[in-house]
């Protein structure tokens, strides 16, 4: 084992940022594409999270706030990247994103094909296992939006695979 460097900027070790990417990054991408449903505007997304975090260098309580911050920035950021005029609303839905079966691959197409801000709540609440209050904190909304906008959701989910 070698020693570690010191970051000049900080006390962190210099291997800290390789960490902080190998540890988040893959929770960060499946939350980004699914909210943008799409592979290229997902890797910018972690990308421009990282680089926030990088620059900010703020100092978390524990991995797991430090996972909660990257995944908020992650989620404002692709809100923002749907927002913009410049988005093109044809993009063509991800083959990246795993299913297991055909019917995971049902059910991922029908979470696919809902509006963004009920992907992003059924994704963080049922793939990534956050609580409701959680969710409400990682997007910056009440507790009982959020609750609202899964049940919603649900709903739509539910036409959507009886429909086939």
């Amino acid at each position: 084992m070698g020693v570690s460097c010191l970051d000049e900027q900080s006390d962190r070790p210099v291997d800290w940022a390789q960490e902080t990417v190998l540890r988040n990054e893959n929770k960060m991408f499946r939350s980004a594409l699914a909210i943008t449903g799409n592979r290229a505007d997902a890797e910018d997304a972690v990308q421009d999270a990282f680089v926030k975090l990088f620059e900010k260098r703020p100092s978390f309580e524990s991995s797991e706030h430090e996972t909660a911050w990257l995944i908020r920035v992650t989620v404002n950021i692709c809100k923002n990247l749907l927002r913009s005029p410049w988005r093109s609303k044809t993009a063509p839905l991800s083959d990246s994103y795993p299913a297991r079966n055909e019917e995971q691959s049902d059910v991922l197409q029908a979470v696919l094909s809902l509006p963004a801000k009920y992907r992003a709540v059924i994704h963080l609440h049922y793939y990534e296992g956050y609580s409701t209050k959680e969710v409400a904190a990682l997007t910056k909304q009440k507790e009982s939006a959020t609750r609202e906008q899964l049940t919603r959701a649900r709903r739509m989910l539910k036409k959507y695979l009886e429909g086939e």
